[in-house]
């Protein structure tokens, strides 16, 4: 990660809160590289949480309790749950109905709030659709009461990814269309996260308009963003070293000292592929390689890419744009070695955060 590219970030998502009236928060689902925190600390005051984990790395980490959501909670999880967060969204009515008397009887302060659905999402790929058909997601219009529970105090809708803020305008649309009439009774609105306001095409201007009229239509609503990836896009690579290059009718493969399946499995989960410094995606170029990870998954390989000469053992491969979405959902898949984790400091100096080692994976298999 490059401190500089973090920062210039943050600065942008501060300027829209302050300019919008709204908070936007970071979503530690994409990204908790918890000794980058303090950095975070000088721009946004909270983070949002969707396990006991997540809540307790908010607290002690990053100096502020959690907006905490999670599809269900258990008797088990739930007290430190509470401990960690000042703001805890149910899934559900039955979810609300049964841990809202111990938020209660603790006496902490806490505000609550129920996830919705607007039945309404531009996301195409379905594995990161919350609103489609059969979701287990959030409470549609038609079940709630005309009088929201005593305690409900706040509604969270999520329907994006990497999503523009002119979808952002149309699922406005559908929200208030379907839940306005209660925004009376409800004192804050979380409108989730996707919103990729630093990605160079996003019409930043347009998003502070619509969270301005947002709040000048329900002035006492206070509104919360909860982007993930925006807050760290385009700050950092992954890069990996060609140990092997092997053919195979016709395909040319070079096999890299990482792994999609365990160091990038978006790459496989769903049609993502990061962009390769000095490559062009596709096989129209002169020298044309199939870039393979090091794991003995068949499937742990990505597309075909064209470079300007000869790919040679030891050479640099680097991946764009691998912060988010990364760290947090590695494994540790056939014992294979993680990359070390750093930052390149605005000093112009790499501090490493983390480097991995066998008692890491010894650690995580007994």
């Amino acid at each position: 990660m490059e401190e500089g590219l973090l920062r210039k970030n943050l600065a942008l998502i501060k300027s829209v809160a302050d300019r919008a009236g709204v908070e936007i928060i970071l979503a530690f689902k994409s990204f908790a590289m918890w000794r980058s925190f303090p950095i975070f600390r000088e721009y946004i005051d909270h983070s949002t949480a969707s396990s006991v984990y997540e809540a307790r790395l908010a607290l002690e980490e990053f100096g502020s309790k959690a907006h905490t959501y999670s599809p269900a909670y258990t008797e088990a999880d739930f007290p430190e749950i509470m401990r960690c967060s000042s703001h805890i969204t149910f899934n559900s009515l039955s979810q609300f109905h049964r841990f809202y008397p111990v938020v209660v009887a603790e006496g902490s302060g806490i505000s609550c709030g129920i996830r919705i659905n607007p039945e309404y999402s531009e996301v195409e790929t379905e594995l990161y659709n919350p609103c489609a058909p059969g979701t287990r997601f959030g409470v549609m219009a038609d079940p709630l009461p005309e009088e929201l529970p005593v305690g409900i105090e706040g509604f969270h809708c999520h329907c994006h990814c990497e999503s523009s803020s002119y979808e952002l305008e149309h699922t406005l649309e559908h929200l208030e269309g379907k839940f306005s009439r209660w925004f009376s009774q409800i004192k804050w609105l979380n409108l989730g996260g996707g919103h990729l306001m630093t990605r160079k095409d996003y019409d930043v201007e347009h998003l502070v308009r619509l969270l301005q009229g947002l709040k000048g239509r329900y002035s006492h609503l206070q509104i919360i963003l909860e982007p993930g990836s925006a807050f760290t896009w385009q700050t950092g690579v992954l890069s990996s070293e060609i140990v092997d290059i092997v053919e195979n009718r016709g395909i040319r493969t070079a096999i890299l000292n990482v792994s999609f399946t365990c160091h990038m499995p978006d790459c496989l989960e769903m049609p993502y592929q990061p962009a390769v410094r000095g490559a062009e995606m596709g096989d129209a170029g002169p020298y044309v390689y199939r870039l393979g990870g090091n794991s003995c998954l068949s499937g742990d390989y990505m597309g075909l890419w064209s470079f300007d000469h000869e790919l040679q053992i030891g050479e640099r491969i680097v991946f764009e744009d691998m912060i988010h979405y990364t760290t947090v959902k590695t494994n540790m898949f056939n014992g294979i070695h993680h990359p070390a984790i750093a930052m390149w400091t605005k000093e112009g100096k790499a501090e490493v955060f983390k480097q991995f080692s066998y008692e890491d994976y010894r650690g995580r298999m007994s």
